[in-house]
């Protein structure tokens, strides 16, 4: 089942690895349409946004790559897992946001997917793709700082 993180918000799914893959430069909060099937499926608490990114299709924007599998006690109205949903946002903000990703080496990609006073909402960041020299430097900073955190409460106990 979805774990509830504070009132009203339900997670259903993260992705941890966008965090490590990419700079996150800003987040927005977006609706998603969706079919009836889908949502008692998220409310089984099931979805994948590893493989998922926001594109542009005309002036909407699309999220594409996600998987919510089929729901187990649908009938032939049942939902393709892998299928373009649509994201509900304002229009500035979709001015803003098809402006800034047409910049080189910005894109769009799903950071987690839950559920606000009972509506699908997905959190998407304006991100910018990280080298490999930056995904090795911030592990090594984590690292570190794990490190002396550990030496400093070993000293503090003794």
């Amino acid at each position: 089942m979805a774990k509830e993180t504070n009132a009203g918000r339900k997670v259903v799914a993260t992705n941890r690895k966008a965090r490590h893959d990419y700079l996150i430069e800003d987040t927005y909060e977006a609706g998603i349409a969706l079919m009836g099937t889908e949502v008692k499926a998220l409310r089984m608490g099931r979805a994948s946004l590893v493989d998922g990114w926001a594109a542009f299709s005309g002036d909407e924007l699309w999220l594409e790559g996600v998987h919510i599998p089929e729901y187990s006690n649908g009938t032939w109205t049942n939902h393709t897992p892998r299928r373009k949903r649509k994201l509900l946002l304002h229009r500035r903000e979709l001015d803003k946001l098809m402006s800034r990703t047409r910049e080189s080496g910005h894109t769009l990609v799903p950071l987690q997917l839950y559920f606000k006073d009972g509506r699908a909402k997905v959190e998407i960041a304006l991100a910018k793709g990280k080298k490999d020299y930056d995904k090795r430097h911030a592990l090594r900073e984590r690292q570190d700082t794990r490190e002396a955190q550990r030496a400093l409460h070993s000293r503090g106990e003794r």
